[in-house]
């Protein structure tokens, strides 16, 4: 869930209307808010099962309610729907004319994401360099990589991460024809006025707002390995288009998913745990605080000798 979830606008938690809520609506509800999906739609499902009782749809709304005062979901909408007999899934139920809201199937096609992006701090991590070689292009150097933050314009004055140095961009062009303007999540091909050494893992940002700079890292981890991580383990770490070896310095907490405590003084994250660690990686990273910016916000964990993805993090 956590891989979905991590490039999702939106989050639909199923409930059984027999059962109420259960671990495992705590469970992925806290993942979804984990990992800053911005909608959720809670359905309440099988209410075939429960004589499409108004009542225990509106015990269910309060019980998630209460526990969603500690999530951090922007906009959580519940719909009471029988998949089976296919209530308010396409077509609005006759069953439950209570219910007053619109449709499964409505809400996903209205719901409102192209604000969900951060188009404020431009953020554009280099995936490739292209250098043609051919005889009309001899001097052509183009950076192509998928646009993670705000707005990119020809004449923009730029800075690459880590020279420093600035320059204006060129030209923008996607699938082969030059644009006016790009933004996240599009994958451009960029060029610049001047002639820079720039790479693979490299960035460009605008020439005063800069992301964050540094090695030592505090990162909330969801583990996926059946080994668990301890402190002072060595491990991979990608982030956007970078990659390098990182070192696990210190277990902070772990958390505990039915009632979101903190589980403190642990020797060990185990597998499907979401805990805290701080790392420390072999080159500084250029990242933004997750709730930031949840591109260059996150990271992956890879194990060293396997090549294995072993943790999905967010930084603090």
């Amino acid at each position: 869930m956590v891989t979905g979830a991590s490039t999702a606008n939106l989050a639909i938690i199923l409930i059984d209307a027999r059962k109420g809520m259960l671990e495992q609506t705590h469970r992925h509800s806290f993942i979804a808010s984990l990992l800053r999906i911005p909608h959720a739609i809670v359905c309440v499902n099988k209410m075939d099962l429960v004589d499409y009782s108004e009542e225990v749809y509106n015990k269910i709304v309060a019980d998630f309610k209460a526990f969603a005062t500690k999530l951090d979901i922007s906009d959580i909408q519940f719909i009471p729907i029988s998949a089976l007999a296919g209530d308010n899934v396409v077509n609005k139920s006759e069953n439950m004319d209570w219910y007053k809201g619109s449709t499964m199937m409505y809400h996903l096609e209205t719901v409102h994401i192209s604000s969900d992006y951060n188009h404020v701090d431009c953020r554009f991590p280099i995936q490739s360099v292209i250098r043609p070689h051919t005889l009309e292009n001899q001097d052509f150097r183009g950076f192509a990589g998928r646009i993670d933050g705000g707005i990119f314009k020809p004449g923009d004055k730029v800075k690459t991460l880590p020279s420093g140095f600035v320059s204006t961009i060129k030209t923008i062009e996607l699938n082969g024809e030059h644009i006016a303007e790009a933004y996240a999540p599009m994958s451009v091909t960029m060029t610049l006025e001047d002639e820079i050494d720039t790479s693979r893992g490299d960035m460009i940002v605008r020439e005063n707002n800069v992301p964050e700079v540094g090695q030592d890292l505090e990162v909330l981890v969801t583990w996926m390995s059946s080994n668990p991580i301890q402190a002072r383990t060595k491990v991979v770490v990608k982030h956007t288009t970078n990659e390098c070896m990182a070192m696990v310095k210190e277990l902070k907490y772990k958390v505990d998913i039915n009632t979101l405590h903190r589980i403190e003084n642990i020797d060990k994250i185990a597998m499907n745990d979401i805990g805290r660690i701080s790392i420390r990686t072999s080159k500084p990273l250029f990242y933004d605080a997750y709730k930031k910016n949840r591109q260059t916000g996150s990271l992956i964990i890879i194990d060293e000798q396997t090549n294995e993805t072993i943790g999905a993090g967010m930084i603090i």
